[in-house]
Formats: structure tokens, C-alpha cells, sequence
């Protein structure tokens, strides 16, 4: 297990810096009132964290709204769960 965490990480360590010597000219940034010259793989990634970072951020709801979900559907379960052990102590009674 180890040993292929070990090889996933220098794998990914590989990739990045191929892709940091592959995209290492420099691009123009131009704002407002002032330009930032980057290098485009920084550039790349700072984009790809953003969008990750707002992905994450518009889909907070859906997430906070199934968690709260969840939490009521355990314990509905409970409450069944209960009611059941409760109807299998009744005895039985015969219908004549």
C-alpha cells in the first residue's frame, strides 16, 4: 500500500513539473488599472483552484440541505426501528 502511494505521488509530482516546464511562458494579465505578467501554468492553476474553490461554494446548499435531510430520515428511523422491536414483544392472540 505503501508503495503505491509512493508511486501515485511521484507520478503526480512528475505531471506537474512537465506540465510547469511545458506552459512556463508568460502571459499578460491585464485588470483594470494595472497588467500582471505570469507564467501560464500559474496562471492555469490558480483558474482551475477557483473554479474548484466556486464549485464547491454553489453546490453548499444541495449539500447542507441532503445532510439536514439525512439526519431526519435517521431518525424517523429510529423511531420505526423501535415500534417494531415494541410490536414483535406483543404476544399473538388467536381470532376465534
Amino acid at each position: 500500500m505503501k508503495l503505491l502511494f509512493v508511486l501515485v505521488i511521484s507520478f503526480a509530482v512528475l505531471v506537474t513539473v512537465m506540465f510547469t516546464v511545458l506552459n512556463s511562458a508568460e502571459v499578460s494579465l491585464d485588470f483594470y488599472y494595472t497588467s500582471v505578467r505570469l507564467p501560464l501554468s500559474l496562471v492555469l492553476v490558480i483558474t482551475l483552484v477557483v473554479g474548484a474553490v466556486l464549485g464547491v461554494i454553489a453546490s453548499l446548499g444541495l449539500i447542507l440541505r441532503l445532510k439536514k435531510e439525512n439526519v431526519k430520515l435517521k431518525k424517523d428511523t429510529k423511531v420505526v426501528e423501535q415500534e417494531v422491536i415494541n410490536l414483535r414483544r406483543l404476544p399473538l392472540r388467536d381470532i376465534d
